[in-house]
């Protein structure tokens, strides 16, 4: 299959996706704070480099894109053009988001991961997931919480 828009609008498009702060990570922070939740963002000194760190619950945050970190469900498409290289990234990246969350939990840490599918649509409840995220991080006994679609 051929892509629909040609190489220089597909090469503008994907260089326009961010790494950090997007508009997840950001929703996510900002319900967070207005429970009083108070965070560090993107910690470089850590496995996996978290999105959101809440020392205090010794807990990290990672919210995930369903496309870049390979999630099977709805958003989550295989690229038509170029299957192999994308078969091998997000493989790659799969591998590295199962080592960092093995050395996260090695050094201590509870995670949390929040997929973009349990964020976006009009049937989703973004407060829903951070009420359920609180709950989890005042508990303080489970090790690991995933929101997903």
């Amino acid at each position: 299959m051929v892509d629909v828009v040609d190489a220089a609008t597909r090469s503008r498009m994907m260089s326009g996706i961010r790494g950090r702060n997007t508009k997840p990570e950001i929703l996510i922070r900002s319900l967070l704070h207005r429970r009083g939740f108070r965070f560090r963002i993107d910690a470089r000194d850590l496995p996996g480099r978290p999105d959101i760190v809440l020392p205090r619950y010794r807990a990290i945050v990672f919210v995930h894109g369903c496309f870049w970190h390979g999630h099977n469900c709805a958003l989550f498409k295989w690229p038509q053009t170029r299957a192999e290289f994308w078969r091998e990234k997000i493989s790659r990246n799969r591998t590295n988001d199962a080592r960092a969350l093995a050395a996260l939990a090695a050094r201590g840490w509870r995670v949390a991961v929040i997929w973009e599918c349990a964020l976006r649509g009009a049937d989703r409840d973004p407060q829903a997931v951070v009420e359920r995220l609180d709950a989890w991080l005042k508990d303080g006994a489970s090790a690991w919480f995933e929101a997903r679609a």
